[in-house]
């Protein structure tokens, strides 16, 4: 099977590619411009530092260096690098949850759109390189590495749901197919990261769902 020949998995589906993995939350109220200006610089500061460091090695101190704003300022808005990291992949949850949604509307089976989602994270880990290879990574640290599980988790756990997969009469929890898949999708997505490799977006995110969609839909059978 070619890889393009997945390509149609997320039709409908567009990118903007105008946000970071990492960016502040932009709650549905009005957000003080000046706020929204100073979790902007925070996150791009976080981003940049741990390209270059990795995340362990950042501390606050070299956060507000780069982001040339007081310590005062960053507890006003966050409790601490974790605090401000998990507010940035809460941003990026939310983005692809929305285009997870506009793929479940679609009509298709499983076989044909499972996993849609993942052509939009391999798009968007496409544009952001330097920053994805901080993520999932060798440097990327337990706490950044447990943020994107979870992140991705709960994008597997709606698809499983969405096609009534993995429910009572299977003899696989879903929380074990939950994993497995997360597992794919990290393991594929590092090699492709890792690896520069010159796969497009399109063939990786296929090379992923031809390893797991046959395997899901074999042990949901079960």
């Amino acid at each position: 099977m070619a890889y393009n020949e997945k390509r149609n998995a997320g039709a409908g589906l567009s990118v903007s590619g105008h946000f970071l993995p990492i960016c502040p939350e932009n709650p549905g109220g009005r957000v003080d411009r000046r706020v929204q200006r100073t979790r902007e610089v925070l996150h791009r500061a976080l981003i940049s530092l741990m390209v270059e460091k990795g995340y362990d090695a950042v501390t606050v101190q070299h956060i507000i260096d780069r982001a040339n704003v007081g310590r005062s300022t960053f507890y006003a808005h966050y409790d601490g690098k974790e605090d401000l990291l998990r507010s940035g992949m809460k941003n990026l949850s939310k983005q692809l949850l929305g285009y997870q949604r506009a793929a479940l509307a679609l009509k298709g089976s499983f076989k044909e759109r499972g996993f849609a989602f993942a052509l939009v994270l391999f798009e968007h880990a496409n544009g952001h390189r330097d920053t994805y290879h901080a993520i999932v990574g060798k440097h990327s640290g337990a706490v950044v590495m447990d943020a994107m599980r979870a992140l991705l988790a709960e994008l597997v756990r709606n698809e499983l749901k969405a096609y009534s997969l993995y429910e009572g009469a299977s003899d696989v929890p879903r929380s074990a197919a939950v994993q497995f898949v997360v597992g794919a999708l990290m393991s594929v997505l590092t090699w492709w990261i890792e690896e520069k490799s010159k796969l497009s977006p399109a063939e990786a995110s296929a090379i992923f769902r031809r390893l797991t969609i046959p395997a899901i839909l074999g042990a949901g059978d079960s």
